[in-house]
């Protein structure tokens, strides 16, 4: 018979949930655009690609048309030449992320596109850009 040998019991740290800080600050922007621009509020929206899904999910999301770089929110008011506005939004530095590449060039190919097409660190440089931007005049089409 083998000797019974007993092992110290090893205590597991929880971990604490990831904070996000990106999604808190888009709330905040979101409520203070209501307060200053209510036609703004109600025609911005927000693309909810990024996060962690499970992989069969995320493989039949891709098929219905799920793009990796996609900005974050869409205003699609045409203002200053521009045929709406897009914001890849990121939190305030230190909780900051970088861009990826995909969204870089997803970016460039939106302006190129004529679209307005930018990166915003924080709610507060977000609702600056969208003030500036509604201030435009219409981009008025001709037929």
């Amino acid at each position: 018979m083998k000797p019974l040998v007993i092992k110290p019991f090893k205590v597991k740290v929880a971990r604490a949930k990831p904070i996000d800080w990106e999604g808190m600050e888009q709330k905040t922007l979101l409520l203070e655009l209501a307060l200053r621009h209510p036609l703004a509020s109600k025609l911005i929206f927000h693309v909810p690609n990024g996060g962690h899904r499970h992989k069969l999910v995320a493989i039949e999301l891709k098929k219905q048309g799920v793009k990796a770089g996609i900005p974050d929110l869409v205003l699609p008011m045409a203002r200053g030449g521009y045929f709406g506005l897009l914001i890849e939004f990121k939190a305030t530095p230190p909780h900051d992320s970088p861009v990826s590449p995909q969204q870089d060039a997803c970016l460039h190919t939106f302006n190129e596109q004529g679209y307005l097409a930018v990166v915003c660190r924080g709610h507060r440089e977000a609702l600056d850009v969208i003030g500036a931007y509604l201030k435009q005049p219409r981009t008025v089409v001709a037929a």
